[in-house]
Parts: structure tokens; C-alpha cells; sequence
């Protein structure tokens, strides 16, 4: 039978990144591909200038995303320091502290950006492996439980706010993956969704949550049986990383449809 790896991705402030061109920095409304085998990749010890593994990661296994919570535009108009492109090529510096010491302050340059946030957004991913992939599922759970490197979500100042709680499943389709992590992650967190602190509407909004009976959306792509009827949209993402110093992304195909509400989180 098919195997999913599936954890929890929530933070305070996540950014799921998009398309940037000029001062905007959008965020989707969901993770990317590049985002969450980023995150795997630094729980495993693979650097971003490892781009042969960063491909074998993105070439090896197949991704899915349930959205429970897409969470809330949050917009930073943001300023920042910085050298010029020719002063950066003259020679390679450990952190943009050094980079910025190593010029007169005279020739710095400011800019500006427009950078997106999702507030309080929660997923449900789920990984499945492909042809030549480099580490089985049960590896990588371990590296979600004990990361190398520290996790974020899409930037260094969003940390993640809740365990990942990785697991792997037997399921024959997403839906009975899902399915299944949702009543796991239910009795995990019944405790915190009934702490003290919370009014009821609190305690109800987060129950929702986190068994995934308020319904929401699934995006996966080619691979893995949906178990979901219907016809599901079809349209194209560019979050395949190409080429990590030029910040190039390929395009790859991805499905969305509805995540039933009524039967979300009953196990299959």
C-alpha cells in the first residue's frame, strides 16, 4: 500500500512566497513545493549551495497541501541597507553585517519593498516518494523531529509556533491520509483546545482547526490518488527551484478542489 509522510506547518507570520518582481513580495495563500522541501532540506543538513541535493529533494518526492486556515493579508512596507551589485562580486561575505561593513557607509544604498504575510495560516502537508528519491519517509520524519537547522516558514523571522508532529500513514488516496492525521492530531491537541485561557468561541474556532471540520482546500499534484469527486482546477505554480544565487523556479503543475467539510475529519 502507498505511504504518506504528512505534518502541521503553522506559524504566527508565514510568508508562502510567489513571483517577485521589482518592490512587491507577494505571498500565496498556501506553501509551495520549494518552501516545504526548503524546510525539509535544512531538518536533513542540506545547505542551500547544495543545489545537486536540493534537486534530488525536489526530483523525489511528490506534495501535497491541505489548507485548514489560509490565514490573513498582512503587508510590511520594509526598508533595508545594502551594497551595490558590483561591491557584492568583489568578494564573498559570511553575513550581510560584514557585507555592509566592508564599504563606506557613503556608498550604501536603501531600499524599498512591499513584503506579504499570512497570519495565523495552518496546513497539513504530505510527502510521497518518487523514483531515486534519497531518503525514505520514515528518515525524514526523524529529521522533522530533530532538525539540523532551524525551521521558519518562508522567512527567518517566522518560526514555527507548533510541533510538525510528523508521521507516516498507509493510505490508499490524500483524502484517507489527511483523513487520518486530522483524528491523530485531534486527540494530540485536545488538551490545548480546551486550556482555560480560551472563551468557548476560542476553544470551538481551534477545535475546527485542528480536526479539520470547517473544511478547506486541497492542492496536490501528479502522483497520488485524491480520493476527492470532481473535477479539480488545474493551472500552473512557479515553485520548482531551478537555480538557487539567481532565484530562478520552474513551473510544475498543481490541482485544487474542496476539502469536504462534513466527512474531513473522519478516517477512511
Amino acid at each position: 500500500m502507498p505511504q504518506a509522510l504528512t505534518f502541521r506547518l503553522y506559524a504566527p507570520l508565514a510568508s508562502f512566497g510567489e513571483v517577485a518582481v521589482g518592490e512587491q513580495r507577494p505571498s500565496a495563500d498556501h506553501p509551495g513545493k520549494g518552501l516545504v522541501l526548503g524546510l525539509v532540506a535544512a531538518a536533513l543538513g542540506i545547505r542551500r549551495s547544495d543545489e545537486a541535493a536540493l534537486a534530488a529533494l525536489h526530483a523525489g518526492y511528490g506534495l501535497a497541501v491541505l489548507q485548514l486556515a489560509p490565514g490573513t493579508l498582512l503587508r510590511d512596507y520594509h526598508t533595508a541597507q545594502t551594497v551595490s551589485a558590483s561591491d557584492l562580486k568583489k568578494a564573498a561575505r559570511a553575513t550581510r553585517r560584514d557585507e555592509l561593513r566592508a564599504v563606506p557607509r557613503a556608498d550604501l544604498h536603501t531600499i524599498l519593498s512591499e513584503r506579504d504575510y499570512r497570519q495565523d495560516a495552518q496546513h497539513v502537508v504530505a510527502l510521497w516518494v518518487r523514483a531515486a528519491a534519497p531518503f525514505t519517509l520514515d528518515q525524514i520524519a526523524m529529521a522533522l523531529r530533530e532538525p539540523v537547522f532551524g525551521l521558519y516558514l518562508g522567512r527567518r523571522s517566522c518560526p514555527l509556533a507548533l510541533p510538525l508532529v510528523p508521521k507516516v500513514f498507509d493510505a490508499t488516496s490524500l483524502r484517507d491520509a489527511f483523513a487520518q492525521e486530522q483524528v491523530t492530531m485531534a486527540a494530540h491537541w485536545a488538551d490545548v483546545a480546551g486550556d482555560h485561557w480560551a472563551s468557548n468561541r476560542q476553544r470551538q474556532v481551534l477545535r475546527e482547526r485542528l480536526d479539520g471540520t470547517a473544511g478547506g482546500w486541497l492542492f496536490w499534484e501528479d502522483g497520488f490518488n485524491s480520493g476527492l469527486n470532481g473535477i479539480p482546477d488545474t493551472y500552473l505554480r512557479h515553485d520548482a527551484p531551478l537555480h538557487r544565487e539567481r532565484w530562478q523556479f520552474a513551473a510544475r503543475r498543481e490541482y485544487r478542489s474542496t476539502w469536504p467539510a462534513a466527512t474531513a475529519g473522519d478516517a477512511a
